[in-house]
């Protein structure tokens, strides 16, 4: 079938509400290293990663033949029997844990269902019910991500809630919502955590849960004090801090292996998923051992801890360390921030430019003044880069914060030819 033919029977076959980019959806029919293409054979520069999950590349030789090879020998048992890979891959994962004390993992299929399990062990291990999240905060699709959910656009008109989730403000610092610039705002929306917890909670909590870097939320990135002048108020309270590090781990935000290290502060638990096995289904929770030993219910997963999934992710880690993609995602994604402010001082319509490492965003405005935001640039922006063969991603609350990034394994070249593409498409769908 034809690139119509199959979008045709998408809207035929699938649920209205599976999103997909662009006027007319792109029919992906392969990929390869930097690369996607489309069933038309045109080729596509992908500088999104299907939604930072490509960390180390599209069918990356060395990750696809661990799966291949395990794929051979064993491909599924459940959690109910311990193998191989999932021994090596817990191994590994705890020697490169964020926090100093002992830890503990359990693998599941998705970054939904690892901060499933992080807010029940936590739960757990407290004795608590209440829950503190961020305002913009997205955790997934289940019932209890849904509750969570700081966005209205993936809110279910009718949820039944979770009772017992309490919303902070988001250190969203572009748009404050106390009115204050940073530095001079003494970090306030931390700092109302107290009061929050003080006046919406019983005082005590189960658990603070955060991602280090907000992903769907349009990559808000935390002023630097921001975790250590709020767990403290967390602890105070009796909260554990779980880091959702469903897109921010594995390097993504440059020197380190989990976003949450760049703040200076250790999680009690974390989570993630995504690009931990580039593309491979898996989702990670992790926890103190203290933490963890605390969860004495029965507790399975059907499909977690799979043999091919433990394999990629061990062969993913293992790319991402012998090609120095640490390093790589800090250098490559400070030439593409460069780009990107040199791109603002042309383009009146670019807001504010933010990010982390090779995870970077321009948020489109209509005015800057104002700051008024404008989703319909940022439409037209999506399908001129396209246009153009580059794939960037979309996101924020208003719709208009273009994501950028690319797997770990990109050139300096391609970084270029990806800031060159964007600026020509920021001339057709912009303000200058």
């Amino acid at each position: 079938m034809d690139a119509n033919s199959l979008r045709r029977k998408q809207k035929e076959l699938l649920f209205p509400n599976v999103g997909t980019y662009y006027q007319e959806p792109l029919v992906v029919e392969s990929a390869k290293g930097m690369f996607v293409k489309d069933v038309e054979g045109r080729e596509y520069l992908d500088f999104f990663g299907g939604i930072l999950t490509v960390s180390v590349g599209h069918c990356h030789p060395r990750v696809t033949e661990a799966v291949i090879e395990q794929q051979k020998k064993l491909v599924h048992v459940s959690t109910l029997y311990p193998t191989v890979p999932q021994i090596e891959l817990a191994e590994k994962l705890v020697r490169i844990r964020p926090m100093k004390d002992p830890a503990k993992v359990f693998f599941t299929n998705s970054g939904t269902e690892a901060n499933e399990t992080a807010v029940a062990a936590a739960k757990e291990a407290t004795g608590r019910q209440e829950l503190v999240v961020l305002r913009h905060n997205y955790g997934g699709r289940g019932t209890l991500a849904l509750s969570m959910m700081g966005n209205k656009s993936y809110r279910p008109k009718t949820q039944s809630e979770i009772p017992s989730i309490r919303f902070a403000h988001s250190p969203y610092c572009y748009r404050c919502d106390f009115g204050l610039k940073y530095p001079d705002c003494g970090v306030a929306c931390a700092k109302d955590l107290k009061s929050l917890i003080e006046t919406t909670t019983d005082g005590e909590i189960a658990a603070f849960m955060a991602e280090p870097i907000q992903g769907v939320g349009g990559f808000i990135v935390p002023p630097k004090e921001y975790f250590q002048i709020a767990l403290p108020i967390v602890k105070n309270a009796g909260g554990l801090f779980i880091a959702d590090e469903v897109q921010t781990a594995w390097g993504r935000t440059g020197e380190k292996w989990w976003g949450i290290e760049h703040f200076g502060v250790e999680p009690d638990l974390l989570t993630s998923a995504k690009g931990m096995a580039n593309g491979q289904p898996i989702g990670l929770t992790m926890a103190r051992a203290s933490v963890a030993d605390k969860n004495a219910f029965g507790n399975i997963s059907t499909f977690g801890a799979s043999p091919p999934s433990m394999a990629a992710a061990i062969a993913t880690i293992g790319v991402i360390e012998e090609e120095k993609l640490l390093f790589q995602s800090q250098i490559l994604g400070k030439a593409l921030r460069d780009g990107l402010e040199g791109l603002a001082e042309r383009f009146q319509g670019i807001g504010d430019v933010r990010g982390m490492g090779l995870m970077q965003a321009i948020e489109l405005v209509k005015d800057r003044g104002t700051k008024e935001p404008d989703a319909q640039a940022a439409n037209k922006l999506m399908e001129a880069t396209k246009k153009r063969g580059l794939l960037v991603g979309k996101g924020g609350l208003y719709g208009n914060t273009m994501r950028i990034a690319p797997p770990m394994t990109v050139s300096k070249g391609q970084v270029d030819d990806a800031l060159r593409l964007l600026g020509e498409a920021l001339a057709e769908a912009v303000k200058q």
